[in-house]
């Protein structure tokens, strides 16, 4: 396996394939991150792109003071968060969740609630929205989304435990 950092040098040197490598090494964790988030290839595989399009245009400037790892996460995440403030409409008004009239799928059960879930989540202040995005889409623990976010652990669980709260109460409305 290839050491980021490295790759990141290389790349800062002017060796554009080592760009092309840590696309490679990390498309496939990018990638399922918006597929879990927006249940489309299609806008999972156009965030992905911006998000490697960001990483392309800032990398130059990566000075190695947090892991790659951290720095593509906070990539990621101000993408998925603009991504769900610009669709915002989309999720509060459920368009594309309208059953026939009296008629449900029952085969799609489980997509509906997973549908719901991540709308729901798009209702949450933002920063109860990122914490609990990583806890879900990564299963990261509290304090790698501290490093991420910049909050502190505590912050991090408080914030989770609030998302949680009103995440019941937007899904037992629904």
């Amino acid at each position: 396996m290839h050491d980021d950092n490295n790759l990141i040098q290389k790349f800062q040197s002017g060796d554009e394939k080592s760009f092309d490598k840590l696309v490679e090494i990390h498309l496939h964790n990018v990638f399922g991150f918006f597929l879990k988030i927006t249940r489309d290839e299609m806008v999972a595989e156009d965030l992905s792109q911006d998000v490697f399009m960001k990483l392309y245009k800032n990398l130059k400037n990566f000075r190695h003071e947090s892991s790659f790892s951290t720095y593509l996460y906070k990539i990621n995440m101000n993408t998925a968060n603009t991504w769900i403030t610009r669709n915002k409409w989309k999720n509060i008004l459920h368009i594309d969740q309208i059953p026939d009239r009296g008629e449900i799928d029952r085969t799609n059960e489980e997509e509906w609630k997973r549908k719901e879930l991540w709308d729901g989540i798009s209702k949450l202040p933002k920063k109860q929205r990122t914490v609990v995005m990583l806890r879900i889409s990564d299963s990261l623990s509290y304090k790698e989304i501290s490093d991420i976010t910049g909050m502190s652990k505590g912050s991090a669980k408080v914030n989770y435990h609030h998302a949680i709260k009103r995440l019941k109460e937007i899904l037992d409305d629904a």
